[in-house]
């Protein structure tokens, strides 16, 4: 079972890839470089504050435009261990499920949840709880191998693991 607490970065709908990650920063493959320009255009003070296990939380159709990989693996590198939207683009979610980055989707709920609020996040079960509000909020649980991915650290440690007993 994951679970998880941290601080709210709260962010818009239809925040792009491009926005996670401009591409003038794509010159690097360093998960570290790429954290320290994440969400730069959209909020200069991230990369700078965000602390290990925050939480990032967007509206929907969080992660569209171009399917760069960078995307997630810039907002995990800066140490946020899961996504809450109201929705993802599809590209976006199968890459973070790739690199092992939980992203939960609660629909219309997220507009309940704002900026430096704490929350309390169970991955295994789905059940959000915003410690500041007290309200409680249910995703849809991570299948059951998708979690073992983002426990194993990433789908290409995954399946490693899986076959190290073959």
């Amino acid at each position: 079972m994951m679970e998880l607490e941290g601080k709210v970065w709260r962010y818009g709908d239809n925040i792009d890839t491009d926005v996670i990650i401009p591409a003038r920063y794509l010159n690097s493959f360093d998960p570290k470089e790429l954290a320290s320009h994440c969400m730069v255009d959209i909020d200069e003070t991230f990369s700078q504050n965000v602390k290990a296990g925050d939480i990032i939380v967007g509206g929907k159709n969080f992660g569209c435009g171009s399917s760069r990989e960078h995307a997630p693996v810039a907002i995990q590198a800066s140490g946020v261990p899961v996504v809450i939207a109201a929705s993802f683009a599809r590209i976006f979610f199968r890459n973070g499920i790739n690199i092992g980055l939980p992203l939960l989707e609660i629909g219309d709920d997220v507009e309940k949840i704002h900026a430096n609020d704490r929350l309390y996040v169970n991955i295994s079960t789905g059940v959000i709880k915003d410690l500041t509000t007290g309200d409680e909020f249910h995703a849809h649980p991570l299948p059951g191998f998708v979690q073992d991915i983002a426990h194993a650290g990433g789908l290409v440690n995954y399946v490693k693991q899986r076959h190290a007993n073959d």
